[in-house]
């Protein structure tokens, strides 16, 4: 972490995007230390009673829980463990060449102030209002811009790269869910938070899509959900060309696409995709859906998410055992209740209470992600690619392919707060 970046250096960085947790800014000087590198910077809540300057280290009860790996629970700061935990923990799971675990590199106070000035007026009026950058941080994780292919864009050629959150592919059949909230066994967590934002004024529509589909393992289905994607894409599908925007919004949700949004983004792929008008944006629908069928990401990835085995619901009694603290759910129900129900969950040894919390964790990761497609045309007389290639026989065009998995560090932590308010959201 040698590299410090100050106030005079938040010039070169552009917003391009961010998530619940982070900003993502991407580089636009013409330092060769960082071309095609973005920029994660962590947020904090703008209600907050305090800032986390992440210094501290795990809490005991953490350490407890990632024990096994033993790089993570040393660690001097909380940022340098949730970087050893996309490396430790999701990049064997997820495959790594999926995976980017990034570096981290210091920054001064002084230029996360200028960043939050810089890209206050691009930020979604609904993302400004519950966060805002921590300027507390004194380093921020630096990775490899996954949007283009470094060695095309030196070449000046053309690539795309499309930005999809899957969300959770299946449904729970845990015998630990209520029965007042059976509706988990049949409505996906996706559908559900619809619903909630809906009601919360954060879209102003449903959107089409069905993870059940996008991780059906059928490329007729993958494809369903691939155009329920472009149709709504909210903030779960944007399109770069070249690094740039043309398809999405930067960091909050976006309308049903429209004939004009769709007509802008049809011109667009006049440069990549050979296709007469009006039929390039179907043939790249086309192109997403075949590297996604091909690939098998999908399957390890809903293999990943199904170490959620028994709901959260079930995960929370193993939770409050490792915290030794009473459990607030037992607590509101009778004995005979408790026995038929969960007694099995608090009599069972510590090992395997943390084996359920931890994996809860893990597979929360996994349902919150993004993937990354990136696809540019082979020109002919090209030698083999450093990355895949994917043949699209419809356009008669080769192209160069990497698919990579980003934000795979949302949930190393476990606090009591937290496990709390996940087990009483409503149904989620």
């Amino acid at each position: 972490m040698a590299v410090a970046l100050t106030a005079k250096d938040a010039d070169d960085w552009t917003y391009r995007g961010e998530g619940a947790v982070n900003l993502v800014l991407a580089y636009a000087g013409n330092s060769a230390e960082f071309v095609g590198k973005v920029l994660r910077i962590p947020k904090v809540s703008t209600n907050g009673s305090h800032l986390e300057n992440g210094h501290s280290a795990l809490t005991p009860h953490e350490c407890l829980l990632w024990k096994d790996t033993a790089d993570l629970t040393s660690a001097p700061t909380r940022e340098i463990a949730e970087q050893l935990y996309v490396q430790h923990v999701m990049r064997p799971l997820l495959g790594s060449e999926h995976v980017d675990a990034g570096m981290r590199i210091l920054v001064s106070k002084e230029f996360l102030v200028a960043i939050e000035k810089k890209v206050l007026s691009q930020r979604p009026s609904w993302r400004v209002k519950a966060a805002k950058v921590n300027p507390l941080c004194d380093s921020v994780l630096l990775i490899s811009d996954h949007s283009v292919f470094l060695h095309g864009t030196l070449k000046g050629e053309f690539s795309l790269c499309v930005e999809i959150k899957p969300k959770c592919g299946f449904l729970p059949t845990s015998k630990f869910i209520a029965e007042g909230n059976a509706i988990k066994r049949s409505v996906t967590r996706f559908k559900m938070h619809q619903a909630l934002k809906l009601h919360d004024r954060m879209i102003s529509e449903i959107s089409e899509y069905d993870p059940l589909d996008m991780f059906s393992g059928s490329r007729e289905r993958i494809h369903r959900a691939i155009k329920a994607l472009y149709n709504t894409p909210q903030n779960n599908f944007r399109v770069f060309l070249n690094g740039s925007l043309i398809f999405g919004g930067l960091g909050g949700g976006t309308k049903s696409t429209n004939y004009m949004v769709g007509q802008d983004f049809e011109d667009a792929l006049k440069h990549v995709i050979m296709a007469e008008d009006g039929m390039r944006t179907e043939k790249l629908l086309e192109l997403i859906t075949e590297a996604l069928f091909r690939s098998g990401l999908l399957d390890r990835l809903l293999e990943v998410q199904k170490l959620d085995a028994i709901d959260i619901e079930g995960v929370i009694h193993a939770y409050h055992d490792i915290v030794s603290q009473p459990c607030l759910v037992c607590r509101k129900m009778d004995a005979d209740e408790f026995t038929n129900r969960y007694a099995t969950l608090h009599s069972m040894p510590m090992e395997e209470s943390l084996k359920i919390v931890r994996d809860y964790l893990i597979a929360a990761t996994a349902k919150d992600l993004s993937m990354m497609l990136s696809f540019q045309p082979q020109q002919r007389g090209d030698v083999d690619s450093p990355n895949g290639a994917l043949f699209l026989k419809s356009t008669n065009q080769s192209f160069d392919l990497k698919m990579v998995e980003t934000e795979p560090w949302l949930e190393i932590k476990a606090s009591n707060q937290e496990m709390r308010d996940s087990n009483e959201s409503i149904l989620l």
